[in-house]
Formats: structure tokens, C-alpha cells, sequence
């Protein structure tokens, strides 16, 4: 899950995505938001309408869902 609430930054199963850095402009987020590793759901590829971006910095989301995941 991602949400624009950054109350929720701060914990190591989620990750700080800042506009204001190379990685966050792209993005393609609309506004500095944080990705919780730790509120996971499956969805069918049929549900998504569409994306709202990407994050190129996937050495951050792993150690995220490691600590998550207990690994």
C-alpha cells in the first residue's frame, strides 16, 4: 500500500519516497508518500485500472519487505 500520509514514514517495513529526490521525480507519484511493505494485498491484474507509477529503487522496498517478511 502507498499512502501520502507521512506520519506513517519512519518504521523499517516502509519507505520514504521523497519528490524532492532523483528517485521520487520518477516516480510518477503526484506527492511525497510512503510505501508500507507492511500492509501487502494480491490483486488480479484485471482489477488495476491503471498505475500511478513505479519506484526504480528496489534495493529499498526489499530490505522493507525483509523486515516485514522476518527474513
Amino acid at each position: 500500500m502507498i499512502s501520502s500520509n507521512l506520519t506513517r514514514a519512519g518504521h523499517p517495513s516502509r519507505v520514504m519516497v521523497s519528490l524532492a529526490t532523483p528517485q521520487g521525480q520518477q516516480t510518477g507519484l503526484r506527492t511525497d508518500s510512503v510505501a508500507m511493505t507492511d500492509n501487502l494485498e494480491t490483486l488480479f491484474n484485471t482489477e488495476i485500472d491503471r498505475g500511478i507509477g513505479s519506484w526504480p529503487d528496489m534495493v529499498a522496498v526489499d530490505a522493507a519487505l525483509r523486515h516485514t517478511l522476518g527474513l
